[in-house]
Order: structure tokens, then sequence, then C-alpha cells
């Protein structure tokens, strides 16, 4: 199995879903730079509801060492540079990502990635979720950023579509 690098907004949503578990079932352990770790601290510093990973067995905080992989890339957040820098200093690593520049530089890099819905599909075609789309109504009211066109094709993939 791929080491599995995370983001900082796959972990708040699903934590905030109530289905962070979902990762440790799915892909057994979750490596987290350090920056993530930060970012994370950073928002619980702020009282908003984000995990600590310190606090989860089965998510590792990494140092990352070395020169950066990752050419200059403006409008990347720290915590985004980071995931993606240890993904390309850790071959056939899988990155979860939800913003849309992040994941077009994975794309560009060679590497692989999901997200929170990617997590969330995974999660039902594996039977470890019954239903998507009460997940989706939650992280609408959460802000998470979901086009119609993006939750219909979720909802598809799903099974759960009207169509």
């Amino acid at each position: 199995m791929p080491e599995i690098i995370a983001d900082t907004s796959p972990l708040q949503y699903l934590f905030q879903v109530e289905l962070l578990n979902l990762l440790q079932v799915l892909y057994g352990h979750i490596t987290i730079p350090e920056a993530v770790s930060e970012e994370l601290a950073q928002g619980r510093a702020r009282s908003l509801r984000v995990p600590d990973p310190a606090s989860f067995s089965w998510m590792q905080i990494r140092h990352i060492s070395g020169p950066d992989m990752l050419p200059a890339t403006p409008g990347l957040g720290r915590g985004e540079r980071a995931v993606l820098d240890l993904a390309l200093k850790t071959p056939d690593s899988l990155v979860l990502l939800d913003d849309a520049l992040a994941r077009r530089h994975a794309k560009l890099a060679g590497v692989a990635f999901t997200g929170t819905l990617g997590v969330l599909l995974k999660a039902k075609q594996s039977g470890f979720l019954d239903a998507v789309t009460p997940v989706l109504d939650q992280l609408e009211v959460l802000r998470f950023r979901l086009d119609p066109t993006t939750r219909a094709a979720v909802l598809r993939l799903a099974g759960e579509s009207a169509d």
C-alpha cells in the first residue's frame, strides 16, 4: 500500500463530519508533514474544530529534510507545499488534497492524489459508508467548496444519482 500523505483540508472536513476514522479504516495510517500539523494547531488555537494529529496513533507527523523538490509555486499554502514536497520525496505515495491549485501541481508533478470526496467514494464502495448524500450536505453547511457539477458526478459514482 502506498504511503498516504494528508493535507489540512481533508483532515479538517472529515473530522468535522465525524468521519476521520475512515482514513484509518481505508489506509491504515497516514503521514502528515509538520507544516500541516502546525496549520491544524493554529486552527485549534483559533477555536476551530480540527483534529490534533498527536492524539491519533495512526497519524505520523514527519519532518521534511533536504532541499525542496517542488519548484516555486505561488498561491500554494505551507501545508500544500509540504505535502507535495514530501510526496515527491516518497515514491508511490498518494496525497490527500482538496485545493484545486495544489491538485493541478500534483498532476503536473506526476503525484497521485485524491481528496475528501475521493475518500468518501472509496468508503462507500468499500462498504464503510452507507450513503454519500448526507455527508455532502454536511460538507456544504461547513462551506466545503462543491460545485453542482462535481456534486452530481460524485453522487453518480456513489450510485446515489436520481438520473
